[in-house]
């Protein structure tokens, strides 16, 4: 029995879900208990290296070792520097970063932004990594880019954010002169120029995520039918153009199909300064587009776990306490993995039609985030489904009249209004719907109490239901790729796309 157990063979995908969940598991487990010497990591290295022919139990128990202990090590390192910030917790610091979005005024008339690159130059000249919040005063105006010194006490911060500062006081030391920033701010003039409001502000989210200039009724109105994910800075306005480009390309040639949308996720990275949500995206986009290309068939959630993992590798603070990061994530296993099967279970080998496509994977992605959000907030919207269902086919067509919009306003003012009608009607309607839809009574409810242990039961519920989806269609293969019975020799083994 034990021998062969031991000789099974593994197949590629799953240890790469091994790999990627022992990786997370051990940066996880850095939160509790911290080491300084890994240095027991390289005498596990041989053994990986001899055993990965085999692909069998005690490759997994190697690869499973070596993999914690390098999510285990890396997120000791970040904890490691973690503690210089809450060394400085409290105090008053002077410190020098970079303004990563453009200032808007918060609560109290504050200019209030995100700093990253930190630079402590006192109480002691050290660096921090992660990014602060600032609020404070003592400049008319911050650009994104610029150099900025800032001066009061730092304390702690959930989310992204890992520390902030407010009632500051601010002073720019260097004006930002990036040719695409500067590009960036005419382009936002230019619509604004173009577009009244909240439709100049609604379009530069939908395109960039710039969503701080959206008015505070409409940010509202937005959540409160659950469409604030459509103006922030996410991967489903990437996804969008990358699959239009493809769709538009494919049939003249597969080359410049994958040279196309390999040179939009460059220029979606550099517009929108490798915003996270945007890099977790064209790593998902990446791997798509590079399995497409050579003719494989990837796991969505193989796509999943190595784009988690290669972002929390990166920062692991997003595993951590990214609230983005996590609905991030629910929301893309929800359109990747949970939609087509569901897709698959009604209608078999058809292709579904384009309003009950948006609608499946609208509400796969809602019900993923669902126990999320009811844990963090404790609110949530009973007209999501219809709100999506609306809007979000009209995004496409938003985004591209948005475009030609801000470009009128930027190149050719006087007749700007005329290019801007198209995307000033389709974006007003989208508006409209939003403030239809908040203004039925008991759509949105709040103060809802939702435990830890509802949330877990939850996804276990769910977890438990996409397992039984995919035994019922792992038959079809439409994640899987086609798999086929052969027999040979008296024994039945199973061919497919790994």
């Amino acid at each position: 029995m034990l021998g062969r157990f031991l000789e099974y063979r593994v197949r590629r995908w799953v240890l790469i879900i091994i790999c990627c969940l022992a990786v997370c598991g051990g940066v996880v487990y850095a939160r509790v208990l911290q080491l300084d010497d890994f240095r027991w990591l390289w005498l596990l290295v041989p053994f990986v290296i001899i055993s990965l022919r085999g692909h069998n139990a005690v490759t997994v128990l190697f690869l499973t070792f070596l993999c914690f202990g390098i999510g285990w090590w890396r997120g000791s390192e970040y904890m490691d520097r973690l503690a210089v910030h809450e060394s400085l917790h409290g105090q008053k610091v002077v410190i020098v970063g970079r303004a990563m979005e453009e200032a808007v005024y918060g609560e109290r008339y504050q200019l209030e932004f995100s700093l990253d690159k930190v630079q402590v130059v006192a109480p002691a000249q050290t660096s921090l990594v992660g990014s602060l919040t600032i609020r404070g005063f003592g400049e008319p105006a911050i650009y994104k880019g610029d150099i900025v010194q800032v001066t009061g006490k730092l304390y702690p911060a959930l989310g992204n954010d890992i520390g902030r500062i407010s009632f500051a006081e601010l002073k720019v030391l260097k004006r930002d002169s990036f040719w695409l920033n500067d590009l960036r701010r005419k382009f936002a003039a230019g619509m604004q120029s173009a577009l009244p409001e909240p439709l100049a502000s609604f379009a530069l989210g939908l395109l960039i995520g710039q969503r701080n200039t959206l008015p505070e009724e409409t940010n509202e109105q937005l959540r409160h039918v659950g469409l604030t994910h459509i103006i922030a800075v996410s991967g489903y306005n990437l996804t969008i153009i990358v699959l239009a480009c493809r769709r538009l390309l494919a049939k003249r040639s597969k080359f410049q199909a994958t040279a196309a949308c390999l040179a939009l996720i460059g220029l979606f990275l550099l517009v929108t300064d490798a915003a996270p949500p945007i890099v977790r995206a064209a790593i998902i986009s990446l791997i798509g587009i590079g399995a497409w290309y050579y003719g494989r068939n990837i796991r969505p959630l193989v796509l999943l776990l190595v784009a988690a993992t290669v972002t929390i590798i990166a920062n692991p603070i997003y595993l951590w306490s990214s609230v983005s990061w996590w609905l991030s994530f629910l929301a893309f296993f929800g359109v990747l993995v949970l939609a087509p099967l569901i897709t698959k279970r009604i209608l078999g080998d058809r292709e579904p039609h384009m309003l009950l496509g948006i609608l499946i994977e609208s509400a796969c992605a809602s019900i993923l985030v669902l126990p999320y959000i009811l844990f963090i907030f404790g609110e949530m919207s009973l007209v999501s489904l219809p709100a999506n269902l609306l809007v979000v086919p009209l995004i496409p067509f938003a985004m591209l009249f948005g475009l030609f919009a801000g470009l009128a306003g930027m190149l050719v003012p006087a007749i700007a209004g005329w290019i801007a009608w198209p995307g000033s009607v389709v974006m007003t309607f989208m508006l409209d719907m939003a403030n239809l839809l908040s203004r039925v009574p008991n759509a949105y409810i709040e103060d809802i109490n939702f435990p830890l242990s509802y949330m877990l039961v939850s996804y276990a519920v769910i977890g438990f239901v996409c397992l039984i989806l995919w035994s019922k269609v792992r038959k079809s293969a439409i994640i899987t790729g086609k798999i086929e019975e052969q027999k040979i020799n008296g024994r039945t083994f199973q061919v497919g796309a790994d």
